[in-house]
């Protein structure tokens, strides 16, 4: 059954037009999803018996149910969801000294497939739709409500590729980002992709204020290719272009996501590579430490030489960080959690 978290507040009030219902009725149901927070229809008292009724015939409200959650010493914390089909998915929020960030997922499952990643041990099932990814969302708020807490940032980086799942995503972002709904802000939203070209054209053309994060993780096609399938059908010349014309198109700095893989792309010669392939754009790289995956035979940098790869960045006019490292002690590699339970034989 469809979630009423699926309707978007342009959606919502569409619904109520097409019920021959005044449009407000929807903005009424998007207040008490959003400002109210409810899970209950029949908690929307300033509605009719007979609306309540048509609603619950025809909606759930959150669609996903908490299954486990694990909480690390440093405030990072992940949850496992199962939905209604029972598929398994997560979600993780981090602790930052600007506030809490969510990392939502897409999508159950990955078919990127790269080399390094614990999402695509399993192949995708399907999509999530938008109410799914709200779902993700609110739970953890409602949890943080408990402590009088508030979720600041918004990151689809969980697993799944977001362009993959284009207009789901997009939904899920107008939701959230609408004032009346959960109002976070456009510039504390993110997207990542690992490059799918086309959506890159589409995305720079909304004219957004999202974010915008490219998972790169290797400076030349050689190496890509072998890190990311994605890279063989669109290679790096052409999504460096669509990255060109991304910046022209929204003036909006790009953050490259750069996995630190123990001696597979962590050398100076990648540094230098990386930092020619970047020149001239707005745009700063975040380098991140590995977390290892059991099934995975990569090895994470030392902190030293994630510095030495930072110093010649730097000293290249690439701008860059070193991502603080969270989770260590609970299964902190993207996707871990929901693969340990799916071989408990706990979902799909």
């Amino acid at each position: 059954m469809q979630s009423l978290y699926d309707l978007n507040y342009e959606q919502m009030g569409d619904f109520a037009q097409s019920m021959r219902w005044k449009r407000f009725r929807g903005h009424q149901i998007f207040q008490w999803l959003y400002r109210e927070r409810v899970t209950d229809v029949d908690a929307m008292t300033n509605l009719s018996k007979e609306t309540r009724s048509i609603l619950k015939e025809r909606f759930v409200i959150d669609p996903l149910k908490l299954v486990k959650k694990q909480v690390s010493h440093d405030g990072t914390t992940k949850f496992l969801f199962q939905t209604e089909d029972g598929s398994l998915l997560e979600s993780v929020m981090m602790v930052f000294d600007y506030g809490r960030s969510v990392c939502v997922s897409s999508q159950v499952g990955c078919n990127m497939g790269c080399a390094f990643c614990a999402s695509g041990l399993t192949k995708k099932r399907r999509d999530l739709t938008s109410g799914e990814m709200v779902a993700q969302f609110l739970n953890i708020q409602r949890e943080l409500d408990k402590e009088d807490q508030r979720l600041s940032h918004i990151v689809v980086m969980g697993t799944g590729e977001p362009f993959d799942n284009y207009e789901n995503v997009m939904n899920f972002l107008a939701t959230v980002n609408h004032d009346r709904g959960l109002g976070i802000g456009s510039r504390h939203i993110t997207i990542s992709t690992c490059g799918v070209v086309p959506r890159i054209y589409e995305f720079a053309d909304e004219h957004t204020q999202y974010n915008l994060a490219v998972s790169l993780h290797a400076p030349n096609d050689e190496l890509r290719s072998r890190l990311m399938p994605i890279n063989k059908a669109y290679p790096l010349s052409e999504l460096m272009k669509a990255i060109r014309y991304y910046g022209q198109e929204n003036n909006r700095r790009l953050t490259f996501e750069y996995i630190l893989l123990k001696g597979i792309n962590d050398q100076p010669q990648h540094a230098r590579q990386l930092a020619k392939l970047l020149h001239g754009l707005n745009a700063y790289v975040n380098l991140i430490p590995y977390n290892s995956v059991d099934e995975k035979q990569f090895k994470s940098v030392t902190r030293e030489a994630a510095m030495v790869f930072y110093d010649l960045l730097m000293k290249n006019h690439v701008r860059c960080t070193i991502r603080k490292e969270h989770g260590q002690d609970i299964d902190a590699a993207c996707g871990q959690l929901r693969i340990n339970e799916i071989k408990k034989g706990l979902g799909q």
